[in-house]
């Protein structure tokens, strides 16, 4: 998930407004590459270790201890340790919120390194991550800061002469699976609610981009956070991310990534303790934009709701229906603003928009992706080859005359790709939008309200943008539907996932009231 947390406006794309900062980049000191285990970097119980690597060349930047299930074993049983025992969950909510509170401090004093660890590990440009990704970040915790001694239960009036109410307590032990593309917010938007409810968590960061969550853990300690409430284990899917999926004193999983890992996840629940799964998959996400539009807005929009950090963001609407009065003009000045956008590596030139995927294998598969679109008949209007002499670059790519059935405009790429469509009416709009196995999120652009109601009360996604996109914030419910997974990060409704409700019931007698 990714935000521009500053309104999400049209005319400003956070990417264009967060562009700066001291160049050319200097590289950070890796200071933490060990596991983070009951309040201590630890190494791996096998001693094994992995590389983490710059998408710029390929270079390796670290070695990473690599967790398996016997460090999970220990991150849950520290976790385990600190709910049953612990302080954390047991503190009044108030000042759980200040602990947090300066742990948000701390992210946004470290923000500079912060951004430059992220940016060398995922190929950002350190400007847009300090402004977003470490702002988002910082945002989560200071918003459940706030929500901790908020979290209340209601009072029932039933039926029969009995008394009721109801309890909201922490659910215990949380697994956090992280993914790639936007590490650093990934980790406030899923740790935050996490610790306001005041439960303990085991996170595993993706296996590309492992740097910026063992900082962020240095920095939880700093802020006072107990020993055991948070633990990170870095290492891959199979393996670590398996074993806290299937853990049986892990009380429930938050996940985001791949619809197919996601599958996985559920099944592994269902095969141990039948923990909650809460999952944030893939998308396909149209973006509508109709005859009334503003042009030059409109193709703004459309290059920003695709191209935005690679087009590596999990609800990117890389589905574009243009109505048809202004297809032509829309695809002419798309094909022309795509002539001054700039690939190339964002750390140390200001001028690129768009940096390499983050590593070989996503690379391959856009590629794929590509090739596969030439194949079955879509026209490219720009891109379609990776570029330069290393790393991993891929120029922006249009493609036009795409049909409902291709793959490339059903199955999610999460790559630079964008399919231009076209139709004729409102309802025409509404069906092809509907027309896929995600529901994540969706865009309209019109200056019809009408329209936009209509289109908004129709679309079946989680999130509907109006003449906006990205436009995601803490206080703002965060979720798809259909095969884009259920539950919600961001907003009061995210803490849910992290409480038990309890019924109490006493009976009432000789109450002259009911």
């Amino acid at each position: 998930m990714e935000s521009e947390r500053n309104g999400g406006g049209a005319d400003r794309p956070a990417e264009e407004t967060a562009k700066g900062g001291a160049l050319p980049f200097e590289s950070p000191e890796i200071r933490f590459t060990k596991l983070f285990i009951n309040g201590c970097f630890v190494d791996a119980v096998s001693g094994r270790t992995f590389e983490t690597r710059d998408p710029r060349t390929g270079d390796v930047i670290a070695t990473v201890a690599e967790g398996d299930k016997e460090d999970v074993d220990l991150a849950v049983k520290a976790a385990r340790d600190a709910f049953d025992h612990g302080e954390w969950p047991r503190m009044s909510g108030s000042e759980r919120g200040r602990i947090m509170t300066r742990f948000a401090d701390l992210v946004e004093r470290h923000g500079g390194e912060l951004a430059a660890l992220e940016s060398l590990d995922a190929g950002k440009h350190p400007g847009v991550t300090r402004a977003v990704d470490i702002g988002n970040a910082a945002g989560s915790l200071r918003y459940f800061a706030g929500a901790a001694d908020k979290i209340h239960g209601e009072t029932l009036k039933m039926g029969r002469q009995l008394q009721g109410y109801t309890l909201r307590e922490p659910l215990g032990v949380a697994g956090l699976i992280i993914p790639w593309n936007f590490p650093t917010t990934m980790f406030g938007i899923k740790v935050a609610p996490a610790l306001a409810a005041g439960c303990t968590v085991v996170v595993k960061p993706a296996e590309q981009t492992p740097l910026s969550a063992l900082y962020l853990a240095d920095l939880a300690k700093q802020a006072g956070i107990p020993d055991g409430v948070i633990n990170v284990v870095p290492g891959f899917g199979p393996t670590a991310g398996a074993a806290i999926a299937s853990h049986m004193s892990v009380d429930m999983v938050s996940f985001t990534g791949s619809t197919e890992v996601g599958r996985l996840i559920m099944d592994a629940s269902a095969r141990s303790n039948l923990k909650p799964v809460y999952l944030e998959l893939g998308g396909k996400s149209p973006l509508i934009i109709f005859d009334d539009a503003d042009l030059d807005m409109a193709v703004e929009l459309a290059v920003s709701a695709n191209f935005f950090n690679k087009g590596e963001a999990c609800v990117a609407a890389s589905r574009v229906y243009v109505q048809e009065g202004i297809y032509d003009r829309f695809e002419k000045k798309l094909a022309e603003r795509m002539k001054s956008w700039v690939v190339g590596d964002p750390l140390n030139d200001p001028r690129v928009d768009q940096g390499p995927q983050v590593d070989k294998a996503q690379y391959e598969r856009v590629l794929s992706y590509i090739d596969r679109g030439k194949r079955e008949g879509a026209t490219l209007l720009t891109g379609g080859r990776p570029c330069g002499q290393k790393g991993y670059y891929i120029e922006p790519t249009v493609f036009t005359n795409v049909k409902e059935d291709m793959i490339i405009a059903k199955e999610e790429i999460f790559g630079p790709v964008m399919c231009l469509m076209k139709f004729k009416t409102v309802e025409e709009a509404i069906a092809k939008a509907n027309a896929t196995t995600f529901g994540l999120g969706a865009g309209v652009v019109t200056r019809d309200l009408d329209v936009a109601n209509r289109v908004v009360r129709s679309v079946r996604a989680g999130v509907v943008w109006v003449n906006c996109y990205f436009a995601v914030s803490s206080d703002c419910p965060f979720g798809g539907r259909k095969m884009s997974g259920f539950g919600k990060d961001e907003g009061m409704h995210a803490l849910d996932k992290f409480l038990a409700v309890k019924s109490v019931v006493t009976p009432l007698r000789g109450s002259p009231w009911m």
